[in-house]
């Protein structure tokens, strides 16, 4: 993480303070240093103010990350006219994925959330319509957002955690001990694959759009078939 003194960033402008200033200056902080980075002492000096002062603006931390994520997902550009529903349903994804990359954090945050933001809400309308206009009935439409899932926001979550990186010579020492536990198939998977997705272990973006890929193929078949 690089160090906060190291790299002197120009700050907000001076002002009036307000809730809009603080989560912007936030989201500065977290794309330079990361998320742990964030905190109300190093806010207030970003800003020149006390630091409590900002406790008028945000109840605390929590509320802080909240109002970052809803502010990085605002920024989300949909698109709804790419000339047909798969195209536009992928490209709206895509469109989120290319986000969240330039605020890998949020993605982090994110899972550690059960409740949507209100922007994460206008997002999700966004492509609920694209689907519904498409003649997706309510029921299809139901079981698309539950299969795409985080996808909708632009990252997956992953079954297991593999985000170390991993050397040839590590993986090559992983696959003997799969050998050795008589697990032939996961030693070839481990010598043949690499990913390096800033998201989420095998989160890169070839396989992002494969998977994605597959589930709106998918979907188009099954809305096809209702549909006759």
């Amino acid at each position: 993480m690089a160090s906060t003194a190291s790299a002197p960033r120009a700050r907000p402008g001076r002002g009036r303070l307000s809730r809009e200033r603080i989560v912007e200056a936030a989201i500065a902080v977290a794309d330079t240093d990361g998320v742990d980075a964030v905190s109300m002492r190093r806010l207030g000096q970003e800003l020149g103010v006390d630091p409590m002062s900002l406790y008028r603006h945000v109840d605390g931390k929590d509320a802080l990350l909240d109002a970052m994520t809803d502010a990085v997902v605002a920024r989300i550009e949909p698109v709804v006219d790419a000339g047909d529903w798969q195209a536009s349903a992928r490209a709206t994804i895509l469109a989120a994925r290319a986000v969240m990359l330039r605020h890998p954090w949020a993605a982090q945050v994110r899972k550690s959330r059960t409740s949507p933001t209100p922007a994460e809400l206008r997002h999700l309308d966004t492509l609920l319509a694209i689907l519904r206009d498409a003649g997706f009935d309510v029921e299809l439409t139901h079981h698309a957002i539950h299969v795409l899932g985080s996808r909708i926001l632009g990252f997956s979550q992953d079954l297991y955690d593999d985000t170390g990186d991993t050397t040839p010579e590590q993986a090559a020492s992983a696959a003997r001990a799969f050998e050795a536990m008589n697990q032939p198939r996961l030693a070839e998977l481990t010598v043949a694959v690499t990913h390096d997705g800033r998201l989420g272990g095998c989160d890169d973006d070839a396989e992002f759009a494969f998977a994605l890929d597959l589930i709106l193929e998918g979907l188009d078949r099954r809305r096809a078939s209702a549909a006759r």
